[in-house]
């Protein structure tokens, strides 16, 4: 049987802890900073778990 190739996306965007939680960014954080409060600015800076429901789907495309 041939290989299962990571899905280099997901390989870009998703990072795997010590620990084996998957982190990812936050959206609406690439331009138009401007109008959006500091508040929202930093909460969107900070890294975040993937949702229960994805993780099956991501771990396949990672092949984890």
């Amino acid at each position: 049987m041939p290989k299962m190739k990571t899905f280099s996306g997901a390989k870009k965007r998703i990072k795997v802890t010590g620990s084996g939680k998957l982190r990812r960014r936050k959206a609406f954080r690439g331009h138009i900073m401007e109008k959006k409060s500091s508040v929202r600015s930093r909460r969107l800076g900070r890294e975040t778990d993937i949702a229960p429901g994805q993780l099956k789907h991501v771990k396949r495309m990672l092949g984890l």
